[in-house]
């Protein structure tokens, strides 16, 4: 089973990838600013992780989200609206960056003293929301509670052999196998460092409307009116930086009310969630468009039902389908064709190195040429493949998603085969990924996926034989052996270049048909400014950098 993957029924909260080409000491993400006549183009973007700095304070800031929180124990229930808000509520032992590197956080220092040993200190003088000291018990508490293996994160400690307190601020780590992800995990959900005594004394009730948060961020939870709104509050014992804005207000819309309500300016800002909405924003007097890297991409996802098992018939697929079309079509110019399935916010460290591989895939033009196409009909001569039985692509009547299987089916003529659209209700679609039963009558499907980790090999355990996600049942035992060396490489020179490796063997196979990423998405009334426009504000502060561009 993997555990460093997601997916999502939409290009949801952001997480969608985008070409990170800037170095993370830049000043602003590259813009869309009103009165301007040029649309965004996802494939020209120079993309950076943050905005510029703000310097004004606010009172009140009214954001967006896609929908209400489910809950905010994101121990039995992560969602992407719920995160937007945490981030700035509930810290971690690291911290992701808005430019994708990881850093310790709440754990002032890390060392490794060696590569089975992890040994954390704890920064002193941190409090939880009810004025408590937060304690190396209520740390290593919130570890185990997170290594349940019923919670969303249990899975990121199958390879901790043991977790002790060793000091009044030292937590001591021990790992079965050198394992180089866990320090990315620690700055996401599996990091959270929870107020113990709060969370046993709201029971199971911990996490829903009329209880207080657990956490020691820079703001607090200050009211949750569940199917209205919620506030979180400057939290003034913070042991950081103050924050500009004091305080913030959540609420909910989608698509066009979502759309409406920046371009009244009756909300200050939104992460957009989907390329469309982002498409449909641009250009509105009064707001800006920043646009920053994230990790996910649209995939081809090939099935057990084997229409494309032959991995010369995904190559010939890859090499005839037009990625530039489906981003003009299907998403309004705001994805980028892309050739792995890993967005470039992954690139969280050797980016020069994950950059030019990614540039030198094979078997994925951004618009297929005549030798392109060549090419893939050699291709499916050599695998002498059935040409009477049609490839059945599974989708829902999404507008990105059903350009996508036009797409496809239009490469598959191109290249003597046959191709068939099975649209589904979204809710039915959604089993696709779970339920093999559910798509048992699909060749492909019309996917798309994040990492939640910044870390390329976040993604490749996918093909691995036993994986869960490696329906089409692609084996290869030294790619298996190639993915556990890089998981347990810790250097990360030698990690970046395991994974080129690993990922050439992945695309030349096409186990994932790679096709597009997307800019993350930040849209703000233009008389704001400071948050980061990367994936990071899922994870990092963004609302304490909100401010006015003018003092």
């Amino acid at each position: 089973m993997t555990h460093t993957t997601s997916r999502r029924s939409v290009l949801a909260a952001g997480l969608v990838a985008a070409t990170l080409v800037a170095a993370a000491g830049c000043s602003g993400a590259t813009q869309n600013t009103a009165g301007g006549s040029r649309k965004a183009d996802a494939a020209t973007l120079d993309l950076t992780p943050t905005t510029t700095p703000a310097t004004g304070e606010l009172a009140n800031a009214n954001w967006l989200l896609e929908d209400e929180p489910d809950s905010f124990d994101l121990d039995t229930q992560g969602s992407s609206a719920g995160r937007v808000v945490l981030a700035n509520v509930c810290e971690r032992l690291y911290q992701l960056q808005p430019d994708m590197s990881t850093k310790p956080f709440l754990a002032e220092k890390a060392e490794t003293p060696d590569d089975k040993t992890l040994v954390l200190t704890l920064r002193s003088g941190v409090t939880f929301h009810d004025g408590t000291p937060m304690t190396a018990d209520d740390v290593l508490w919130s570890l185990k509670r997170h290594a349940d293996p019923d919670m969303e994160q249990g899975d990121e400690f199958d390879n901790i052999a043991a977790m002790e307190k060793t000091g009044d601020r030292r937590i001591t780590i021990s790992f079965k196998a050198p394992d180089a992800m866990f320090f990315k995990a620690l700055a996401g959900d599996a990091g959270i460092v929870w107020n113990k005594e709060q969370v046993e004394k709201a029971g199971k009730d911990f996490g829903t409307p009329g209880h207080p948060d657990a956490c020691t961020g820079p703001y607090s939870l200050s009211s949750w009116k569940s199917g209205d709104s919620i506030t979180i509050e400057r939290y003034d014992a913070y042991w950081g930086n103050k924050p500009l804005t004091k305080q913030v207000t959540f609420r909910w819309a989608a698509d066009s009310a979502l759309v409406n309500a920046l371009t009244t300016g009756a909300a200050d800002g939104a992460y957009a969630e989907s390329p469309n909405t982002a498409a449909a924003l641009q250009e509105k007097k009064g707001i800006e468009q920043h646009y920053g890297p994230s990790t996910a991409s649209l995939v081809l996802i090939p099935t057990e039902r084997g229409g494309l098992k032959d991995s010369k018939i995904r190559r010939a697929l890859s090499l005839a389908l037009d990625r530039k079309g489906i981003a003009a079509s299907g998403y309004g110019g705001m994805v980028q064709p892309w050739s792995t399935p890993v967005g470039s916010g992954a690139w969280g460290y050797e980016k020069p190195v994950f950059e030019a591989a990614q540039k030198a895939v094979a078997y994925a033009p951004a618009a297929p040429t005549a030798e392109d196409l060549a090419a893939a009909k050699n291709l499916v001569k050599e695998a002498d493949a059935d040409t009477t039985e049609p490839v059945v692509i599974g989708t829902d009547a999404s507008q990105g998603r059903s350009v996508v299987a036009n797409a496809v089916r239009a490469a598959l003529q191109r290249i003597g085969l046959k191709g068939q659209i099975k649209t589904v209700p979204t809710s039915q679609f959604e089993q696709f990924y779970s339920d093999p039963q559910a798509r048992a009558d699909i060749d492909v499907l019309v996917g798309d996926w994040y990492i939640s980790k910044a870390d390329p090999m976040g993604f490749y355990d996918n093909a691995l034989a036993d994986s869960s996600n490696n329906w089409v049942g692609f084996k290869d035992a030294a790619y298996d052996a190639k993915v556990k060396k890089a998981l347990s490489t810790l250097d990360d020179a030698a990690r970046a270049k395991l994974t080129v490796d690993i990922q050439k063997t992945f695309t030349d196979a096409a186990v994932w048909i790679s096709v597009a990423q997307v800019p993350s998405v930040l849209v703000l009334n233009e008389k704001l400014t400071g948050p980061p426009a990367s994936m990071a504000y899922l994870y990092y502060p963004w609302a304490a950098e909100l401010g006015s561009k003018k003092g």
